[in-house]
Formats: C-alpha cells, structure tokens, sequence
C-alpha cells in the first residue's frame, strides 16, 4: 500500500468514527455541559494515553514549550469541543455540521490576517458560494422545527475557533499537535466541573458517554496522522463526508428532519467547496505533471 492511498483510507476511517458525534449528543439526556465534560474528559484521557505509548512522557511537556502558537492551538480548540455538544443542544444537527463546513473559508481569512498568506483567486468565489449558503441556513432557522439562530450562533462561533485553531497550527506546522489535543479536551472539561453536577447522569448513560469519548479519540488520533500523506484539498473533500453523513445519520435513528432551507444552503456551501477542491487537485496534478 502506498503513502496515498494509506493516507485516504486512515482519514477517511477518521471521518467516519465522528459521523456520530452529535447522534451521541442526541441519544445522551443529560444537560450539554455534562455531555461535554465527559465527552472531553474520557477522549483526553484515551489520547493522552495513546500518546503517552507512542511518544512518551514528554510528549506533552515539550508542546506545552512550543510557544504561544501551540499554546493558542490548544485554548481554541479547548472551547471548540464543548461549543460543538452546546450548539448541538440548542439547534439542529444539520445546521451545525453545515455552518461548521465554513471553517476553511474561515481559516483562510484567518491566515491571510495573521500569517499574510495571500488568498487564491478560487477562494474568492468559494467564500461567495459559503456565505451565501450560511445566509439560507440562518434565514432559515426561524421557520425550521428544532433549529433556533442561537445554536446557530455558537456553531458559527465554533467554526471560527476551530478555523482559528488551524491557523495556529500553521505557524508549527513541523511539529505534531497530538499532544496538545488531549491538554485541550481535559482542560476544557476541567472549567466545566464547577458549573454542573456531572456525576447525576453517569450512572445511567456511562455506555454512551465512554463510547462518546472513545469515537471521539479514535477519530481525533486518525484524522492528526492521516492528513500527513493527504493534499489540503484532498483532506477538505474527506471531511465533507462527516458534513453530509452526520445529519443523514440523526435523520435515519432521531427522526430529525433537517429542514429545507438547511438542506438548500447546504448544498449550496458543499457544492461550492467539493469544486473549489477539486479545482485545486486538478492544479496541483498539473503541476505535478510539469515538474516531473
């Protein structure tokens, strides 16, 4: 097997084991903040683990000295995990994998503010096509059962976390940032402690809260190692699968009716990135080609 094809199958397998993300949120009846907290506690530790095996000892202390961009990574992506099980509580699951479909388009933005990367010509009419996508999701939510533009909003804020947390990692790109995940997700459930009793729900949902955790670190750790014999755009198109499968998902065992306004900007933002992406590995195998 080569590198490439190693690479599609490990993210591919990585997308797949977070497809139940927010089903899990769903099936759990527990108040948000204690779904994050475990959800957190136990897919840090399962990683903290693994990279403790795999790495050793001071596989952590050495990213905590990375300096602010590692530090920054981390910090981001600590309140990007609990957002995602907030915004999942107070909206519909469609509209925040689509919202969260944006964070390219975000981390774009972002790396042009604080790394002066320039942005593609292709980007330009991408980001038209996302926004005006997002526009139909939020405009939409007002007429659609379950969802409600405060979930919305902190899916948005999410993704730009997230995009945030991305551009950070850019800026170390040498360096893995696996070791960070789980100081991020324990960290996070951490400041949760104090607001909520986190012990009441865990006698009756432990199964799923460990296996909440435990897709959650699987997918976490295959989608840091994967990516390294992907393309950017390859990886982009991978990750639309969680984007179109997650809500299909919660749809087939909630009854979750995604909505058609949801279902309209969605497809409009997924059609926008799928050729935007392609288009991209389109130029870098011409490139190719011409180089070889």
């Amino acid at each position: 097997m080569n590198d490439h094809l190693k690479g599609l199958m490990i993210t591919a397998l990585g997308v797949l084991f977070i497809v139940p993300d927010a089903l899990f949120v769903r099936l759990i009846e527990a108040d948000a903040l204690v779904i994050a907290f475990w959800r957190g506690l136990f897919a840090g530790l399962m990683i903290l683990g693994f990279v403790t095996w795999q790495i050793g000892r001071g596989a952590v202390p050495e990213v905590l000295r990375a300096g602010p961009p590692a530090w920054g990574y981390m910090l981001l992506y600590g309140m990007s995990a609990p957002g995602f099980v907030l915004a999942v509580s107070l909206t519909s699951v469609a509209n925040v994998v689509f919202i969260l479909a944006a964070m390219p388009v975000f981390a774009t933005i972002f790396s042009r503010i604080w790394l002066g990367e320039p942005i593609a010509p292709r980007m330009v009419w991408t980001m038209a096509g996302v926004f005006l996508g997002l526009g139909v999701i939020l405009s939409g939510s007002k007429e659609q059962a379950g969802a409600h533009w405060t979930g919305d909003l902190v899916a948005l804020m999410v993704a730009f976390f997230f995009a945030a947390a991305l551009t950070c990692v850019r800026q170390v790109r040498a360096r893995s940032m696996l070791p960070a995940v789980p100081v991020a997700l324990i960290g996070g459930a951490v400041v949760i402690l104090p607001f909520v009793d986190v012990l009441a729900p865990f006698a009756e949902f432990w199964p799923l809260f460990l296996g909440h955790g435990f897709f959650i670190a699987f997918a976490s750790g295959l989608l840091v190692l994967g990516p390294r014999y992907l393309s950017s755009a390859e990886v982009a198109l991978l990750l639309l699968l969680e984007t179109t499968l997650a809500p299909l998902l919660v749809w087939a065992v909630m009854g979750e009716d995604p909505g058609r306004w949801t279902l309209l900007g969605g497809a409009i933002m997924i059609s926008a990135l799928v050729v935007s992406n392609i288009v991209a590995l389109r130029r870098r195998r011409v490139r190719s080609g011409a180089g070889g």
